[in-house]
């Protein structure tokens, strides 16, 4: 015989029914970060799949301060007043408002908690409850949820997978923000392997770049080519463990599917990755608006390459077309704009000046150097290729100075460094 459920776990299984936690994650991951973010856009974001016709988070986050005290902050009779015209009075109403002061008060203590820490960890060492209580023989009982942070079998919380989906888009919001903070301008090195950019890592560099090239040849693979997709994703879930933000070079995102170009970003964002730079390779803009379009839905910093100078095809007006598909590009979401190749100061100057996002340029020992672009508002300089291929030389360098005699410098890292930088197993 069937057990039959409690009726105010049915009313919150059954409004929580119609709620699409991915859906709820993606429209969060891409609200902008304003004041108060962990605890007003998760509610605002499930308030709107709920049903809700009106800004209701001041009215959440009124009502959520009493249940807190036990007594009726200033604004209480209004803000219930609110919330009644939303949805009634009746206990259906009652559970959608319980189920938003949980998520303002439970959901936006997870998400300050996973700040700094994956999600998982933050949910073992930090959960936003610790503890509940229910009735069990005519008396209530603590529970502990220690281990547990939503429960278990039949006492599990319902709304758990909308906790999480709110809590991991948020995460990734947070973190697209504190990347793009660092474009005042962000030197960007690029790695190719855990080992590269551990060394870049404790070298002080705040955020870290993969190199296309470094990744493919590495593999011995072709690079530009599309032929490194699990090659790349390997490697970001290697990075995404190190204490510093992570962009990942996806080529032109290894598919002309948008589909399949977003469930790769989706994996990425999931991985903990920042950003994605993606590139044009020249191809028709309105499908690369879609493929950038697919990219930003995952919530990361889409940086929007355009390979006007790098493949400087004959008969194109360069500067004109660059600006024009970067302006293009913002206009589907790309939160940054990529000119390889560029190097005339009054054309990276202008745009600076037309566009509304950062401007990334390639460094390259013909052009500007690092100040000097900073006092061109450039964003973000990518070292590229280039650190990869100093290291090859380097290594070929230091073979023929061994075999030759020649002197090998005494400064170069040693073992025990090198191998404090790995992973435990």
């Amino acid at each position: 015989m069937a057990r039959r459920m409690p009726g105010a776990r049915r009313l919150v299984e059954d409004q929580l029914a119609v709620v699409d936690p991915a859906a709820l994650r993606a429209a969060i991951a891409r609200r902008p970060v304003e004041p108060d973010f962990e605890r007003r856009a998760p509610v605002a974001v499930l308030a709107s799949a709920l049903g809700a016709r009106d800004d209701v988070v001041d009215a959440v986050i009124t009502v959520a301060q009493g249940y807190l005290t036990g007594d009726a902050p200033p604004g209480a009779d209004e803000a219930v007043a609110l919330l009644a015209r939303q949805w009634g009075t009746d206990e259906a109403a009652a559970n959608r408002i319980g189920l938003l002061v949980q998520t303002c008060e439970a959901t936006g203590a997870l998400i300050r908690a996973a700040a700094d820490r994956p999600l998982s960890q933050a949910l073992a060492e930090d959960p936003p409850v610790r503890a509940t209580r229910r009735v069990q023989d005519g008396r209530v009982v603590t529970v502990d949820l220690t281990g547990h942070p939503f429960g278990l079998g039949p006492h599990a919380c319902p709304g758990r997978s909308v906790a999480l989906a709110l809590a991991e888009g948020a995460v990734r919001a947070l973190r697209r923000e504190r990347f793009a903070a660092l474009h005042r301008p962000l030197l960007l090195p690029n790695a190719w392997d855990h080992a590269s950019a551990a060394a870049l890592v404790a070298a002080g560099f705040p955020a870290i770049g993969t190199t296309s090239l470094g990744v493919a040849a590495s593999a011995g693979l072709p690079d530009g080519t599309g032929a490194t997709r699990a090659e790349t994703v390997a490697l970001a879930r290697r990075l995404a463990a190190l204490p510093c933000l992570l962009t990942v070079d996806i080529e032109a995102g290894f598919s002309e599917d948008p589909a399949e170009v977003a469930v790769l970003c989706e994996e990425l964002a999931s991985l903990g990755v920042a950003g994605v730079n993606i590139e044009d390779g020249m191809g028709d803009v309105r499908h690369r608006r879609e493929i950038i379009a697919a990219a930003a839905a995952s919530g990361l910093f889409v940086n929007a390459r355009t390979d006007t100078h790098w493949l400087r095809p004959p008969g194109v007006d360069l500067d004109r077309e660059a600006l024009s598909r970067s302006e293009s590009y913002v206009d589907a979401g790309a939160d940054g704009v990529f000119v390889p190749g560029l190097t005339d100061e009054k054309v990276i100057a202008d745009l600076v000046a037309a566009v509304e996002v950062p401007v990334n340029i390639l460094y390259s020992p013909a052009g500007p150097d690092f100040p000097r672009l900073a006092s061109l508002g450039v964003g973000r300089v990518s070292c590229g290729s280039l650190l990869f291929r100093a290291a090859v030389d380097a290594a070929v360098r230091t073979a023929r100075a061994v075999a030759t005699g020649a002197p090998v410098p005494a400064d170069i890292t040693g073992y025990a460094e090198v191998t404090s930088w790995g992973r435990p197993a």
